[in-house]
């Protein structure tokens, strides 16, 4: 309760990151050929970003571990709002490229974000609250583009869309720098409360608050540290998750990843040459399936609910339905087909999406949220670079190779959770029911 309008604020945050980016995205390659660049340089500048995001993921939700939720949220927001506010300065290929570098490595504002959701929120409630973070952002996805692509219509639009994205990142800014931290505070301690009341004794219970303090007294400090000791610090982390049990976590989510990326990869293409859908029905579907993703986040606390807050299982379900759907699209007979399977895709993967985190936030604890988040990312950037790859070399042999190649991933991807299932099963912090 305490925590509550803290929640609905970072709901708020959410929702402006995504309106501002989706506002420009689209606009992006229209731009930078403008400005006379070649096709290869386009890809080249677009892939950079990707590796940058890569690269930093990682880093900065590790340092958002160490140096608190304010802080680094902050120099995210403002930093990403100075790479938008170059882009509405490029006049030329090379200054388009720079504005590039600060959004690659710190716009990273939705998994700090989500980071900071789970600090708020016990583990049972986690999922409603990162559902519901997802459909807020998913609103702004789905009404930035509209607002963009009008203002494209005027004179000089790209250039007047990056600024009002540049504004909306500092309004974001400010709504962050506002929040009631006092509550943060208050609703931390109640989760780590709830946390320990259901599964330590007393003595643990104590080392946990103490731990806890300590950790807030070192965040909060820990901004003003030297650059050196943060770096040591952050390392140290990472060194720890890599050397942890959640391999095939990462692993799921790479392979999943991949799996709906190579679903989308080639999709108005395929339509055209499947059933000579012309690109506008395609792009309405697209729509339609991220309106319904939305809607499919504000339903994932009753679904959580009623599979007894099981992520695990939850996790497995939705991605054997997933990978069901995808074999229905690769065999649709018709475009209704593909309809159908369009609109029972954009539930599973909302909630596989969402169980993936928590899965991840559930087996490597929640001290470490932010690093674990930022991993997660980068598992995610790896997924963005191999995707287009495989789906080049399965388009050489028919429309549906990157959907069939994509059917093959998920069948992997829940063959080792099924081969995991006794390691979530006898986890102590994953409550599966009647196991």
């Amino acid at each position: 309760a305490a925590s509550a309008r803290f929640v609905r604020c970072l709901y708020a945050v959410g929702f402006l990151d995504l309106f501002g980016v989706s506002m420009v995205v689209p606009l992006m390659n229209l731009h930078i050929k403008s400005l006379g660049a070649s096709h290869t340089v386009a890809g080249i500048i677009g892939s950079l970003y990707g590796v940058m995001q890569l690269f930093s993921s990682t880093f900065v939700g590790c340092w958002s571990d160490i140096v608190g939720r304010r802080y680094s949220l902050l120099a995210c927001i403002l930093l990403s709002a100075l790479g938008y506010f170059l882009l509405g300065t490029s006049t030329t290929v090379l200054l388009f490229a720079i504005s590039r570098v600060p959004v690659g490595i710190f716009k990273h504002t939705l998994s700090i974000s989500k980071a900071l959701l789970s600090d708020l929120v016990s583990e049972r409630d986690r999922p409603l609250v990162m559902g519901r973070f997802n459909a807020a952002s998913g609103v702004g996805f789905i009404l930035g583009p509209v607002v963009g692509g009008y203002l494209a219509e005027l004179e000089g639009g790209f250039y007047q869309t990056s600024f009002i994205c540049a504004s909306i990142f500092l309004l974001n800014g400010g709504l962050v720098w506002m929040l009631p931290w006092s509550e943060e505070n208050t609703g931390n301690k109640e989760h780590h409360q709830d946390k320990g009341t259901n599964s330590l004794s007393a003595k643990a219970n104590h080392d946990v608050h103490l731990k806890t303090a300590t950790n807030t007294t070192v965040a909060n400090n820990s901004f003003f540290q030297s650059p050196w000791i943060q770096v040591a610090t952050v390392l140290k982390k990472i060194k720890g998750i890599a050397c942890s049990n959640l391999w095939d976590v990462f692993l799921v989510r790479l392979l999943m990843s991949v799996a709906i990326l190579l679903y989308y990869s080639n999709f108005t293409l395929a339509l055209e040459e499947r059933f000579g859908v012309k690109p506008l029905f395609a792009g309405y579907l697209i729509s339609y399936s991220s309106a319904l993703g939305v809607l499919a986040g504000c339903l994932l606390g009753p679904i959580a609910k009623l599979y007894g807050h099981n992520t695990y299982r939850l996790l497995l379900h939705s991605s054997t339905f997933t990978c069901t759907l995808i074999l229905l699209y690769a065999s649709a007979a018709s475009i209704w087909m593909v309809i159908l399977s369009s609109t029972f895709l954009a539930f599973s993967t909302t909630i596989g999406r969402t169980c993936i985190i928590d899965l991840e936030l559930t087996v490597g604890g929640s001290e470490a949220s932010g690093t674990l988040l930022g991993v997660g990312q980068s598992v995610t950037s790896v997924g963005r670079i191999i995707a287009p790859l495989l789906s080049g070399i399965a388009q050489e042999f028919s429309p549906c190779g990157p959907p069939s190649l994509a059917v093959g991933l998920a069948l992997v991807a829940i063959l080792i959770m099924n081969a995991n299932k006794q390691k979530y099963c006898s986890h102590g912090n994953v409550k599966l029911k009647n196991q």
